[in-house]
This record gives C-alpha cells, structure tokens and sequence, in this order.
C-alpha cells in the first residue's frame, strides 16, 4: 500500500524517536476508546437510532457471556442465595426509605428476604452500576409514575445512587403529587409523580387518597400527563388500585359537573381503557428516538397462604423462605389483567419496553413488610393478638426485592 508523503514522514520521525512512537500508539488507543464509550452510551438512550447513525456507531457490548444470539429472557429465571453481593446497600445507609418499608427499624428479626438475587436462565443479569447510570442521567430527567409500590422502586433506584453524590449536593423535596430527588453536580433528577389509576380519579390526593368507592375518569390522562412531558425516561405502573372485587366506575364528563354521568363496568374493560390512554399519550409527547418509556408489570400480594400449600388462615406474616415451585401462580394474581396488558401491547407500534416483574414476585412470600413497619392508625387489642389481621402483604421492604426491579430496568436501559 503506498504512503503519503506526510505519513511517510511520520514513521520516520517516530522510528528515530521511540518516545514519539508510543505517545502517538497511546494516543490513538485512548480515542479508540473514547469513540466505543461514547456509542454505547447513545445507544443506551436510543434503541432505534436511523440506519445512518447506526453505521457510524460500534456495536453495543455483550450482554452477558454466555448469551446466546437470540436473547436472553432475563424475567424467566430463579432466586439464588447470594448473601456475598446482597444486599446492595444498608437500610440505615438511605435515609429515603418511607418508614412504611423499613422492616429492620420496625423489629424486623431476620434479614433472609435481603440475600436473594435474580438469576435468568440461561444468562446473567449485569450488576447494577451506579457510576455509570448518574453519567447516563446527567442533564436528563428520569420519571416514576404510579402508586405507592412504583415508589417503592423510586426509592430504591434513589438508595442505589445516593451514595456517590456528595451531601450538598443532593436533595429531595416533594411538591404534592411529585417527589423530586436532584443531584446538583449531574444537572440531574429523579422523579416519582403520585398518579395510582394514571387517568385522573378521587384516589388522586399524594396524602389523603384512601377512598373504597373508586372513580376514574374517562379519557382524562393529561391531567397527570402534564407533569410528565419533557422527561427522558419514564417508568409507569397501575395496578393495586383496580382490584375492588367488583365492577369498576367510570365518569364520563367532569367531577365538577352537578350531576355527574357515571357507568360501571368490568375491571378488564376498565383496565384496558387506562392501557390505550397511556399508549396514545406516549405516542402523542415521547419521541422514541430520544427517550425511553416502560411499564412495570403488577406487583402480586400474598394474602393467603393455602394458595402455596401452606397452613390456613395465614399470609406472608412470619414467612421466610422462597416459593421453589417454578410454576406457581397464586390465585391472587389477575392473569385477566395480564391478558388486557398483552393484547393491547401486542397491538401498539410504540416501542414502550415491558418490565414483566409478577411471575419472580410471586416466589417471593418472605419480602414483604408484613408487620415491620410504620402503622398509621392505632392498632386493635384484636390486631395485636393476631398479627395476621393487620400483616401488610402487599408492600416490599427496603433494601430488598424491589432492587431487583431497578437491575432489570437498569439491563433494559443499556441492553434493549
């Protein structure tokens, strides 16, 4: 191959001067190596680059060794005991965690449910990095949106980055329905939105929203919606609040309308109209080509301990094992609710990625909060003599399972 003169005249100054030479091979090593990080950091936030950019770009790294060309469905997997990596920080070590979900300062006696990890078949989840996730959000807004269990991971995926920004320049402050967690050096926040039905309903309020006769109101989702536009990526949920054991109500027109139009229907149906207003909302204000959107299966409770061969009229109060049954699913879990979320997914072009957490939930009797926290109301002499009445089966303390969520939302985020 034939050199230009100005090559030409490089070699042979590099050969005369050994110095020169390596400066220049360390030179071209370190931009080589700056080109791959800046890729992979933008096809992290961007998973359907054009094909121009594509080409430009180097191929992402691995997900995993192992993996095989076609995936790897990091859902489908067990709980190993790895008491070596877990937990990934120290309950006293966040002071963000809600007294609802610190079990250890509640009296919890063991701490079991904090040595379990996620382990897809197959291949391997990758361990969360906290560096590299304040890096990927630097000037970006992350979002979660839901109910009280979509905070849960909120604060958890704030317990797994705090630790690395300084005290000054952290800070949480809550505006009504929106928490907002900043770190200042990053130019960064992150945020949870109280939003349980996410179309407007009477359960709206961030404090008082404990209301039996539900209502969600039609076609309403921009009511929250607004408060959502600009992020960059955003984590929804809906679920916990739909189970009402009976038809849903649905308002058609306003709730400051005198008479007000209100029909009930099914739970699916109800469901289902909240899973086409959130889609056409994405579609309508998140530009796929710069933010991710995702939605987090249904997180399911453990109210009955028969359903897993267990003693009866017990719940998760004093379990602390894993369910090993690879096929259990308890008759707790709306599979109807499953299927509305499938068939209206499977019909959409929008390219919103599915975090389904329920099944690996579902082994997990041993981690919820039960009696180890913070109650808000004064407990009965019944209550206390039985503490299976008041057992909170539903929640998940901190540190602990909902950590697990935020790896699996970390590994979508950088390995789509």
């Amino acid at each position: 191959m034939k050199l230009s003169s100005s090559t030409s005249i490089l070699i042979r100054k590099a050969r005369l001067s050994p110095y020169l030479f390596s400066l220049l091979a360390f030179t071209l090593f370190a931009i080589f190596l700056y080109s791959q990080d800046v890729g992979y950091l933008n096809l992290s936030i961007n998973p359907n680059p054009s094909p121009s950019t594509t080409e430009k770009q180097y191929k992402k790294l691995p997900f995993s060794i192992g993996e095989k060309e076609d995936g790897c469905d990091v859902f489908s997997g067990k709980w190993v005991w790895d008491p070596v990596n877990r937990p990934l920080y120290q309950e006293s070590e966040c002071p963000y965690i809600q007294p609802q979900l610190t079990c250890q300062e509640h009296g919890r006696p063991d701490r079991d449910y904090q040595f379990w990890r996620w382990q897809p078949h197959g291949c391997s989840l990758p361990r969360f990095n906290a560096s590299l996730m304040l890096e990927t959000l630097r000037n970006k807004r992350m979002m979660f949106v839901g109910d009280s269990l979509n905070r849960g991971q909120y604060v958890s995926m704030v317990c797994l980055l705090h630790s690395l920004i300084p005290d000054h320049a952290k800070s949480m402050k809550t505006f009504g329905s929106l928490t907002v967690f900043t770190a200042k050096d990053y130019n960064a926040t992150i945020e949870f939105y109280w939003a349980p039905f996410l179309l407007e309903s009477n359960s709206d309020d961030a404090v008082v929203h404990r209301i039996s006769d539900r209502v969600v109101r039609k076609g309403s989702i921009n009511k929250h919606g607004k408060h959502w536009k600009g992020v960059d990526i955003i984590v929804l949920n809906t679920y916990l609040w739909w189970m009402t054991g009976a038809d849903f109500k649905i308002l058609h027109g306003s709730f400051d309308d005198e008479v007000k139009e209100i029909v009930e229907v099914s739970m699916e149906d109800a469901y289902r109209m909240a899973m086409k207003s959130m889609l056409r909302w994405a579609r309508q204000y998140m530009d796929p080509t710069t933010t991710r959107v995702f939605f987090t299966s249904m997180s399911p409770s453990h109210e009955k301990s028969t359903n897993w061969e267990g003693m009866p009229n017990g719940n998760c109060y004093n379990q602390t094992e894993v369910i090993e049954d690879p096929n259990y699913w308890g008759p707790d879990c709306k599979k109807s609710i499953m299927e509305v979320i499938e068939d209206v997914f499977k019909k959409s072009k929008f390219p919103l990625t599915f975090l389904n957490i329920t099944q690996l939930l579902l082994y997990r009797k041993d981690a919820h909060t039960s009696i180890y926290k913070k109650q808000w109301t004064p407990l009965t002499p019944e209550q206390k003599v039985n503490p299976v009445t008041y057992a909170d089966c539903m929640h998940w303390c901190l540190p602990g399972l909902q950590d697990t969520w935020n790896e699996l939302l970390f590994a979508k985020l950088f390995y789509p």
